[in-house]
């Protein structure tokens, strides 16, 4: 086979390496994508721990067992995990946004409780005057 060796086709030798090496990128991912869903699972212990023996061992039989087996759970585990990071990251902009609200929003709930009759007139012009400054 006309891998690596000297050829007349040089750039079939390029064609090749790049054909290997990504090849090998896809493994890679594909190990790293295996090995964190092992560990995210809900599994036992000793569960996690024969998938790992199994997919060290015999890689590419222990992935593909292991992609025939967890499929779906593994798409599930991760839409699972991409909500709660989406959610922990509005909570972190929303504390960190604050309510938006300034001195305008705070006159308009004055004023609304002023309204409902929750505040006397002189609790309103209180409230009012501390907002103001």
């Amino acid at each position: 086979m006309l891998l690596f060796a000297e050829s007349s086709y040089p750039l079939l030798n390029v064609f090749w390496w790049m054909l290997w090496f990504f090849m090998f990128m896809i493994w890679i991912w594909l190990l790293i994508s295996v090995f964190s869903d092992i560990f995210r699972s809900d599994q036992s212990g000793w569960a996690k721990a024969g998938w790992v023996i199994f997919v060290i061992i015999l890689p590419l039989l222990g992935v593909l067992v292991y992609l025939i087996a967890q499929g779906g759970n593994m798409q599930e585990r991760s839409m699972k995990q991409a909500a709660s990071m989406q959610a922990a990251q509005e909570n972190y902009i929303k504390s960190v946004a604050g309510s938006g609200g300034g001195t305008a929003d705070e006159l308009e709930k004055l004023s609304n409780l002023h309204s409902k009759g929750v505040l006397t007139d002189e609790e309103f012009a209180a409230q009012k005057a501390k907002l103001l400054g």
